[in-house]
């Protein structure tokens, strides 16, 4: 009979959940990053580490101080810190609890003498989890420490991305004030050449105005340039957790950004995106906090236990004291509140439905930002071999102008053009080569890149 009974039990366990492991649920990954691509191989270049994407010493060195002086990722730390006690703190509920509570005081009735009575019991319970009230609060535990270290990945990686934008947004300034300065040199000299041509009555006093004006605002822009850069500095030193000093830096053109940029395997994702997992985390949480609610709708049986010694026996005190022991159980069953608590088990089921939509959404969110990411590094490659024709050309332009105003066969009005136009060329060239290396970092995140590659997330033993 007894076997018959167990074996109802098991059944009735497993069919409401209460003991069913968390599983990931279903999500398609097909053309997660676009029908038109696929992946030659599983490889991808989240693969690299950071220090192998980015070569640069100088954003090498600026990297290392973030991750370790910044403050979010310090504040990661104790994040961990807090999720590794809750999960200890859990494991620990399957232990009996313990409490020494000795006390002792003196009585006297009509004048007597006064009676010493003391107890020192140690009192001991214990509660069983036979439906798994325990056991689900604990794998929700090891699901938020899981979460919490994905967290610290996630923060990691976008620390990296914003040092390497901020790296690169200033070597792009930097190169666009070298263009502005050497216009702005060209436009003063062409200025001289045209005084000097009015002195012989070649030209009038309109064209040199005008040149020296167009001098006048590159040196603006000049000014502009250079407090963008004290501005990018003053950033970037913050998020290193540093006070504002001068980067130092190499040159725009000296970068090397990997040649392929090779996607892998969209289902990749659900493994190297750290905010996809930390969602698959809190899914699982949701799954336990179910489990754990349905549980509540089961008896809770607790064993309780007294040892100790007292003098103190009801009315009778006795001198010396003797040993005192009991032990008792208890099956305690929801009757009057289950509505209540079934009212609960809806709010989780609900939340978990809310926490599986989050989680299917950030797979889709990390494949959007592979495509964009992908198509940013693509256009900018494009156009960027397009504007160095264009510039190359308009170095020629305006070289000729310049000869010929010398020679007195042009006007100061094609000197000015050529030198704007080549000045526009050259900043749209600068700004497409910065959007190249921008989108290979977005890229490089998107797919997961920047992770510390080892064991994550697996919350530790049962």
């Amino acid at each position: 009979m007894k076997r018959y009974i167990a074996i109802i039990l098991a059944v009735a366990m497993t069919s409401c959940g209460i003991y069913r492991p968390y599983e990931r649920p279903e999500v398609s990954t097909d053309a997660l990053y676009g029908a038109e691509y696929e992946a030659a191989d599983s490889s991808s270049v989240a693969d690299l580490r950071w220090e192998e994407f980015f070569t640069d010493s100088h954003l090498q060195a600026l990297i290392r101080q973030g991750l370790e002086h910044n403050s979010d990722m310090q504040a990661t730390h104790w994040r961990i810190k807090e999720a590794e006690a809750t999960l200890k703190s859990a494991r620990l509920s399957y232990l009996p609890s313990f409490n020494l509570a000795p006390s002792g005081g003196v009585s006297s009735f009509d004048g007597s003498k006064g009676s010493w009575t003391y107890s020192a019991p140690l009192s001991a319970s214990w509660q069983i989890d036979i439906f798994g009230g325990i056991t689900n609060a604990k794998r929700k535990a090891k699901a938020l420490y899981a979460a919490s270290k994905e967290y610290q990945q996630a923060v990691r990686t976008q620390l990296i991305a914003a040092i390497a934008n901020y790296y690169y947004t200033l070597l792009m300034l930097d190169s666009q004030s070298e263009a502005t300065r050497l216009v702005a040199e060209s436009l003063d000299s062409s200025a001289e050449t045209m005084r000097a041509m009015m002195d012989g009555g070649m030209a009038d006093a309109a064209g040199v105005a005008q040149l020296e004006a167009a001098a006048y605002d590159a040196r603006a822009r000049l000014l502009d340039i250079e407090h963008n850069i004290v501005a990018i500095e003053s950033a970037l030193c913050a998020i290193l957790g540093d006070a504002h000093h001068n980067i130092e830096r190499g040159v725009l053109d000296g970068q090397q950004m990997p040649e392929e940029l090779s996607l892998g395997v969209p289902v990749s994702l659900l493994a190297n995106r750290p905010d996809v997992r930390m969602a698959e985390y809190s899914l699982m949480q949701a799954h336990y906090a179910t489990a754990a609610a349905r549980s509540q709708l089961y008896p809770t049986l607790s064993l309780s236990g007294l040892l100790g010694w007292t003098n103190s026996v009801g009315s009778v005190v006795t001198n010396p004291g003797g040993l005192i022991l009991s032990a008792a159980a208890s099956l305690t069953a929801p009757l009057f509140n289950g509505g209540k608590l079934r009212a609960q088990v809806r709010i989780a089921e609900a939340q978990q439905q809310e926490a599986l939509l989050s989680f299917k959404q950030s797979l889709l969110n990390a494949g959007s930002e592979v495509n964009t990411a992908l198509s940013q590094v693509q256009t900018a490659r494009e156009k960027l071999t397009l504007r160095q024709g264009q510039v190359e050309a308009l170095k020629r332009a305006s070289e000729s102008t310049q000869l010929l105003m010398d020679y007195g066969t042009t006007t100061y009005l094609e000197v000015l053009t050529a030198q704007q136009n080549l000045l526009a060329g050259q900043i749209s060239a600068i700004s497409d080569r910065y959007d190249e290396i921008q989108g290979c970092i977005t890229l490089y995140i998107a797919l997961g890149g920047g992770c510390e590659r080892e064991e994550s997330g697996s919350g530790g033993k049962e």
